[in-house]
């Protein structure tokens, strides 16, 4: 498969999930957002970690991607998150992205068991694979240790693909181990298998390693300077570009980053409906909402630029 025909590359955005009052997705403001950051170029990767999908249920999870469909959002755009710790709950979230035509699925190991083998992990997902009835899913393995306390070793990761050619289509790489995210490039990184990393950082460097794009949680509210970031490989303004949107990055990363991604878009919208997170998460306090605004205005990242494109995308 030519690089032309990847199914997934550029940046792509772990979606926000709003609530309403009553802690249920809020479902118009959910595809509002989804419109902005397709506006902006930017492909959805929905119920990830920074979509609190591990908080939402599997009807919700299924509910949302069926308004997604309805509502005439393009799925060839979407990375389903169906990674679960149940092996049912799995299977069926990854045969509904499937059917509905998402350009992928994004899988969690399940997490629950720290002890677990690579044969249990492989095992794992040969059986969810097995349970697709409709459709070849492109799956891409979500790495992330720091929080689920399991990954995939590179032994791992060659079997499945041995197995599974053109089925195992990439990975999201959140180890937070740069090293470690050249040493996947380096073994893996093809036209047929995608390695993104999980945030901006040293985007430049990775891309020219190899790396399909990125999938990070500040495309919720830098989508431009994100895609321009991708973009500007090759050219003179690449590190001017990788400067500030790590700067940009740097403020959220001095709060907890699903309420502040949400903070910064509450503050964009004029909307403090959007600063709800389901618990255990907590929204920011007054003063951190106060600290976060301050460091980004001093960044000259304004609200009424943002507030204005996300009003012309509803």
């Amino acid at each position: 498969m030519s690089a032309a025909h990847r199914p997934l590359a550029g940046v792509l955005c772990p979606v926000i999930t709003p609530f309403t009052e009553t802690l249920v997705p809020d479902t118009p403001r959910f595809l509002r957002q989804c419109r902005w950051l397709l506006e902006n170029d930017v492909g959805l990767a929905v119920f990830g970690t920074n979509s609190e999908g591990n908080s939402l249920s599997v009807q919700e999870r299924i509910g949302l991607l069926h308004a997604m469909a309805d509502a005439g959002i393009p799925m060839s755009r979407v990375l389903a998150g169906t990674g679960a710790c149940s092996l049912s709950d799995a299977v069926t979230l990854t045969n509904v992205a499937t059917a509905l035509g998402c350009a992928g699925v994004l899988m969690l190991p399940p997490f629950y068991y720290k002890t677990v083998s690579d044969d249990g992990l492989f095992a794992f997902y040969a059986e969810v694979l097995a349970g697709v009835k409709r459709g070849q899913p492109a799956v891409y393995l979500y790495h992330i240790p720091g929080v689920a306390n399991i990954g995939f070793s590179h032994e791992l990761i060659a079997r499945l693909i041995g197995q599974y050619p053109g089925v195992i289509r990439g990975i999201k790489d959140t180890g937070g181990d740069p090293s470690q995210t050249r040493d996947l490039l380096a073994s893996f990184a093809s036209e047929d298998f995608a390695v993104f990393p999980g945030n901006e950082s040293d985007l430049v460097k990775f891309m020219e390693a190899g790396a399909a794009g990125c999938i990070s949680a500040t495309a919720n509210v830098n989508p431009k300077g994100l895609v321009a970031l991708y973009r500007s490989l090759g050219s003179p303004e690449a590190g001017q570009m990788q400067a500030r949107a790590d700067a940009i990055r740097a403020a959220f990363a001095k709060h907890p980053m699903i309420p502040a991604l949400k903070a910064a878009l509450a503050w964009a919208f004029q909307d403090d409906n959007l600063l709800r997170v389901r618990p255990p998460l907590m929204a920011l306090s007054q003063a951190q909402r106060e600290q976060l605004v301050s460091a980004l205005i001093s960044l000259d990242f304004q609200p009424p630029v943002l507030r204005e494109a996300l009003r012309e995308a509803i």
